[in-house]
């Protein structure tokens, strides 16, 4: 049995997504800015899939600026918001749990002279509400928060910073990275008060190299990439039709009979956080309820996770060496985030929430999909019980306890 458990990296595309990108790539395969019928028919992909991601989302379709992927859209909203909107004021604010895709931006933005603040989270990686409040200034342009994390499954109280954000400094923009939330938690980021939203097609079986970036109507982004002039000037080049299209297909499937896809993948979490507890020398890291993005967070000091993330830190134990006799027994997991890169580091967020030193280099990502079954978790329990006492008679450098490297 083959048991992927690794789909906040990436998911397995949709059947159906294939189906359709391979019938644009055969068929419709016009530029959709050429004025022929060929032309006319790629563009017509590209205004349903408007039409379907606006409609999730609740916004305009206008509003939608077809991107690469997350780390494009998550570029384009922090260095072209803080460019657009330098004039009234240089401050951004983000926090100490980010994707690489937003904190490497906002270090690149430090060095052009921005000033970043950076907030603190709690134990279970909840952005610090008080320390955000205290933050903004009258200079302050841009926040950026993420939606939900992609090491340790929490979910950010994205509603109640909104409200801060807009109480304190009206014309301050929020950004928000839902690239691991999108598909997994409802989103109407134009009725929170939110300004720009990311969006990635992979994490949605959709296909690698698509995503989105939403923009609030009025809201002022300085152009990344020119040339064209496609998309307005937002994002010139052609779009990616049958990856605008696959991606479209599969946010509809995603979001279609949402509630009880989400009862079933949360009750998927809870057994596997209760039958990984049971295994010897182990922690989960981050939330544990399920909540919303509306649910204010004192309601849930504890912090509210997404359906489909758990970090778990094993005792004596390298993630990396754990990762690979896994991949033996065909079960496919992370050591982190596989977003930044294939080089094993020490992840920022362990350390954010102030994970123990010993479980740094010892934790392991699982992170499952809608199909994913109890036999599955079942399965990759057994593997767990037989591996964890086996690998802990070696030190984390190879030598095995009590005796001589190996």
């Amino acid at each position: 049995m083959e048991i992927y458990m690794d789909n906040a990296a990436t998911t397995r595309v949709y059947p159906e997504v294939v189906q359709l990108m391979n019938k644009i790539m055969e068929e419709d395969y016009g530029n959709p800015s050429s004025l022929h019928m060929k032309g006319v028919e790629a563009e017509r992909y590209i205004r349903h899939a408007r039409e379907i991601l606006a409609g999730i989302l609740k916004v305009e379709e206008k509003e939608l600026i077809f991107t690469s992927g997350g780390t494009e859209s998550n570029n384009l909203a922090i260095i072209g918001g803080a460019l657009a909107n330098q004039r009234a004021g240089r401050h951004l604010i983000t926090t100490r749990v980010e994707h690489a895709s937003v904190y490497q931006p906002m270090m690149f933005l430090e060095q052009m002279g921005f000033e970043v603040t950076w907030l603190p989270v709690n134990a279970y990686g909840l952005a610090d509400l008080q320390a955000l409040r205290e933050a903004i200034r009258p200079d302050t342009i841009l926040v950026s928060m993420m939606c939900v994390n992609n090491e340790i499954g929490t979910i950010e109280p994205i509603a109640d910073a909104a409200a801060i954000i807009k109480e304190c400094n009206p014309s301050t923009l929020f950004h928000v990275d839902a690239i691991q939330g999108f598909g997994k938690v409802v989103l109407h980021p134009k009725r929170i008060g939110v300004d720009m939203l990311s969006v990635s097609g992979h994490k949605i079986h959709g296909p690698k190299g698509t995503g989105f970036l939403w923009v609030r109507d009025k809201v002022k982004v300085q152009p990344l990439i020119l040339g064209g002039g496609h998309q307005k000037g937002m994002r010139s080049g052609t779009e990616n039709v049958p990856g605008v299209a696959g991606m479209a297909r599969a946010a509809e499937i995603e979001y279609t009979d949402f509630e009880n896809k989400l009862t079933h993948l949360y009750g998927i979490r809870s057994y596997f956080i209760e039958e990984i507890e049971k295994l010897e020398g182990t922690v989960v890291n981050g939330g544990r309820s399920r909540g919303t993005l509306n649910q204010p967070a004192a309601e849930h000091p504890e912090a509210c996770a997404a359906p489909h993330v758990v970090s778990v830190s094993f005792q004596d134990i390298r993630a990396e060496v754990l990762l690979h006799a896994l991949e033996e027994a065909k079960i496919y997991v992370s050591s982190g985030s596989a977003c930044s890169s294939n080089h094993p580091a020490i992840s920022g967020t362990l350390k954010a929430i102030g994970v123990e030193k010993r479980y740094l280099d010892a934790t392991v990502r699982f992170s499952f999909s809608f199909d994913t079954t109890k036999e599955e978790i079942d399965e990759c329990m057994a593997q767990l019980g037989r591996l964890l006492p086996m690998l802990r008679r070696y030190t984390p450098d190879g030598r095995k306890r009590g005796g001589k490297r190996v």
